[in-house]
């Protein structure tokens, strides 16, 4: 038992070291930096998947790890905590990490400096944030993340990014100032920052201050969901995430769920239903925010005509339907929203790395890759044949059309993106979302008899699934004829094995959760039964005791 609550440092000393190297090696070894970005991510994903099989075991707070850095008690020292969210977040971190490194490494690593220095300590930020039990470590964490992502945003240069990155840097500035006013009014009126204490003082806060704690909470989660990317705190994200490399977009898509994290942990811990008159304060906001972000998103995504700005819109699809569904305070439907989440994390991964090679291939690849000894086969014909071969009477060719295999894999994985996002059978997307309309009719769980109401804002949000995937339907089947369908004479796009294999993980993974999806939804049921109950949270984390120090046992002090 202690041996694995000491692996939970391990995911953030790990990339922390590891970029302290790198730092060290320079800039004239980029080889060896590269190796080492990869071998430490993947080290990195094996923490956290076996962290995330520890916890399955049980729902009991026996399967809670929490490790004291410092050696102090809570609430006293620094406390980090690894229970079913928090490993569901880090196995996905590291997934999304190594997808997005894996693509950089075809030629984007080389394209700015110290970008494998910076990658790793976006890991150790997010890492960090999914763990931490102590509010002011939040946002030290927060901090790490942002300040990495300031560089990985502008990594690759162009004013496009420029513009973009003064934007996204303003209102992160803004946000975490937010955050800081909104923690120093919590610990003001409470006296502690430890989450666990946090959720044990809020009931008893004297009537007369309850009012000021209210206030702290409602400006912190102002700074949460600004970076959740609520409506209308979101309008830095659509041009932040369409102007960053494809890899570091990718990387990003796992950012805005640090917020939504946030939110998820401080209010089911804060105003469950026994922190007494504070009981579930703010979960119409999070309702009608949620809705607004997903009416907004679905309207805006019919405009779009870059592949980079319907994946970033479609984050705010998803960003809006789980911030809806997280209000609604019921156990079954977070645990729908919490597989609706790790589906479209991933495919909106995977959108933004085949983002590039689509509007690569519309460019015709007049900018060759260097190192083309490690390419993909050049493609075998045009998508059209020769004018004058082999027609019929209907000047129809004989031979079938040969369509070049790079431009089939870009088709067929576009095809796949688009399923999972719009929420189309048989992909997980449509599993989620049918979870997802199944609890709002049926709170209790299938096969249960229920009279209550669904309810206007339960109505508004199946309404707008269903409306938001139409629109979805829309804009990529829109793309998806402009980029693949219209006749246009072009080469094929080189292809490098480095950009194929992540996205081919990514959606492989994508068609495991289709096929395996009891698994998981079992997984976050018990994951949102667990949020839902925190005395088991606040219980490991304040029961857990230092480890005794060296003892002067068996020997003699002489006077």
């Amino acid at each position: 038992m202690s041996g694995m609550n000491q692996l939970i440092i391990a995911p953030i000393l790990l990339p922390l070291v590891t970029a302290s190297l790198m730092l060290l090696i320079g800039e004239k070894h980029r080889w060896l930096k590269a190796r080492l970005n990869l071998l430490s991510t993947a080290l990195g994903l094996g923490i956290a998947v076996t962290l995330l099989m520890w916890v399955r075991t049980q729902g009991q707070a026996e399967s809670i790890g929490v490790y004291l850095p410092g050696n102090w008690p809570a609430p006293f020292g620094i406390a980090l905590v690894v229970d079913h969210l928090s490993a569901l977040l880090l196995t996905l971190t590291g997934i999304v990490g190594l997808s997005a490194l894996l693509f950089a490494r075809a030629r984007w690593d080389g394209a700015g400096a110290s970008f494998h220095a910076l990658f790793q300590i976006q890991l150790m930020g997010l890492y960090g944030a999914f763990l931490t039990a102590d509010l002011f470590n939040l946002f030290v964490f927060f901090e790490v993340l942002l300040a990495a992502s300031y560089g990985l945003l502008l990594h690759g240069s162009g004013r496009a990014r420029v513009k973009a990155g003064l934007h996204y840097i303003a209102i992160n500035l803004f946000a975490s100032s937010l955050f800081l006013v909104g923690a120093a009014m919590l610990y003001g009126v409470t006296g502690t920052l430890n989450m666990a204490d946090l959720a044990l003082k809020v009931p008893l806060v004297p009537e007369a201050d309850r009012g000021l704690l209210h206030a702290g909470a409602a400006i912190l989660a102002i700074a949460f969901l600004a970076k959740a990317g609520m409506w209308p705190l979101n309008f830095w994200l659509v041009p932040a995430y369409s102007s960053a490399s494809a890899p570091v977009a990718a990387l990003f898509a796992i950012m805005t769920k640090v917020g939504l994290y946030a939110i998820l942990r401080m209010w089911t811990l804060l105003f469950s239903g026994q922190a007494g008159a504070s009981a579930f304060f703010g979960g119409d906001w999070l309702v009608y925010g949620g809705l607004a972000t997903l009416a907004v998103a679905a309207m805006s995504i019919l405009a779009a005509q870059r592949l980079e700005r319907l994946a970033a819109l479609s984050i705010l699809m998803s960003a809006g339907t789980l911030l809806a569904a997280v209000g609604f305070g019921q156990s079954i439907l977070t645990g729908a929203a919490l597989f609706y989440l790790a589906s479209s994390t991933l495919a909106l991964c995977a959108l933004f790395l085949l983002a590039e090679l689509v509007e690569r291939s519309r460019s015709a690849n007049e900018a060759p890759l260097d190192d083309e000894e490690d390419a993909m086969p050049s493609p075998l014909e045009s998508l059209h044949p020769p004018k004058g071969i082999n027609l019929d009477d209907e000047q129809q060719a004989v031979i079938g059309q040969i369509i070049p295999w790079t431009m089939a894999f870009l088709g067929l994985s576009f095809i796949a993106c688009a399923l999972l996002i719009i929420g189309m059978p048989p992909l997980s997307g449509f599993i989620g979302k049918l979870n997802l309309i199944s609890a709002l009719f049926n709170p209790q769980g299938l096969g249960v008899a229920t009279e209550q109401p669904l309810g206007t804002a339960g109505w508004i949000l199946v309404t707008l699934l269903v409306l938001s995937g139409m629109a979805s339907l829309i804009a990529f089947g829109r793309v998806g004829i402009q980029r693949f369908w219209k006749p246009e004479e072009r080469p094929s796009p080189v292809l490098r094995r480095y950009e194929c294999v992540p996205i081919v993980i990514l959606l492989g993974l994508c068609i495991f959760l289709s096929l395996k999806a009891e698994p998981l939804l079992r997984y976050t049921q018990d994951t949102a039964a667990s949020l839902r109950t925190p005395e088991t949270y606040i219980k490991a984390v304040m029961a857990t005791r230092p480890l005794p120090g060296p003892t002067t046992a068996g020997l003699e002090v002489q006077p």
